[in-house]
């Protein structure tokens, strides 16, 4: 049996996902998190901050300093929610909507050149198979706590 370990491990670096800085958006370095947090964001309507951080399974202190960096490259917007002022709603700014949009094309060029290596019968067993171990790890105690 392959080592299924050495594989993720494989895939993991390939991908790009132990860089420091995932990728370069006008003069800001966007880290992997910082990524993933404009992507949600932008995918979500006006989420707070709890809401992104569950998402991401961040800790909420860590979330916090993640958004402070953001909001200093002036990407992203904090605003108290009209019903509970307590509660940060999260929003891009017209240059965190720019970042984004970069960071999905670049993505999206990236994943179009792998797959360009491919038939249309592999990729479909390639995608149905992460479909599959999305699925599956959701489901799973283990999931988002390996060590735990």
């Amino acid at each position: 049996m392959e080592n299924t370990r050495e594989l993720f491990q494989i895939m993991t670096r390939r991908f790009g996902f132990l860089n420091k800085n995932c990728c370069s958006v006008g003069d800001h370095d966007i880290s992997l998190v910082q990524s993933h947090i404009l992507y949600e964001i932008d995918r979500q309507h006006h989420p707070s901050m709890q809401q992104i951080a569950d998402t991401l399974g961040i800790d909420i202190t860590t979330f916090s300093r993640q958004i402070q960096s953001l909001v200093k490259m002036n990407l992203v917007k904090k605003t108290p929610s009209s019903e509970d002022r307590r509660v940060s709603i999260l929003s891009l700014t017209p240059g965190g909507k720019d970042a984004a949009a970069a960071i999905d094309k670049k993505m999206n060029a990236y994943l179009n050149e792998v797959f360009s290596h491919m038939s249309d019968f592999e990729k479909e067993i390639v995608v149905r198979s992460i479909r599959l171990l999305n699925s599956c790890m959701a489901k799973s105690a283990g999931c988002c706590n390996p060590m735990g």
